[in-house]
């Protein structure tokens, strides 16, 4: 598997750092990393967030969007400052929601090809909806909001 980067912060996650699954993260204090599947739920995960640096999101169908709001809450009410990866059946075309729900890389196969996912993440500069990232909101959007 090999980590695209989405481009909305930057963030220096250690190589070293392995993500354990959430089941076995209370018995392992010293583990920094943690794979989230779906049905995980943000008021189980938050008292951890402070001694984490990686939360990967699992995505087990593209059309599962359950890893979209955990990534928001994550980095959104969590305040989680470090990576969040996903993982699993994603689709270029979801490029530009994974960055602006907080997602930072996202795991491609060896031998996806980049192109598709570069050409979304630069398909699109303004949006209308707020999101975890700091940037412009449409002309719309600044004035209903």
């Amino acid at each position: 598997m090999k980590r695209l980067e989405l481009g909305g912060r930057s963030v220096a996650t250690p190589a070293t750092v392995e993500a354990v699954p959430f089941a076995e993260l209370e018995t392992m204090p010293g583990a920094r990393g943690v794979i989230l599947s779906p049905e995980i739920d943000f008021p189980q995960i938050a008292p951890f967030l402070d001694r984490l640096d990686l939360v990967v999101v699992i995505f087990p169908l593209f059309r599962d969007g359950r890893g979209f709001t955990q990534a928001r809450a994550v980095r959104e009410y969590g305040k989680f400052g470090g990576e969040i990866r996903a993982s699993g059946h994603v689709l270029p075309d979801q490029a530009n929601y994974l960055r602006r729900c907080g997602v930072d890389a996202v795991m491609l196969p060896d031998e996806a090809d980049e192109a598709p996912w570069r050409r979304e993440l630069a398909r699109f500069h303004t949006a209308y909806q707020p999101s975890v990232l700091d940037g412009p909101l449409g002309a719309l959007r600044r004035k209903i909001g």
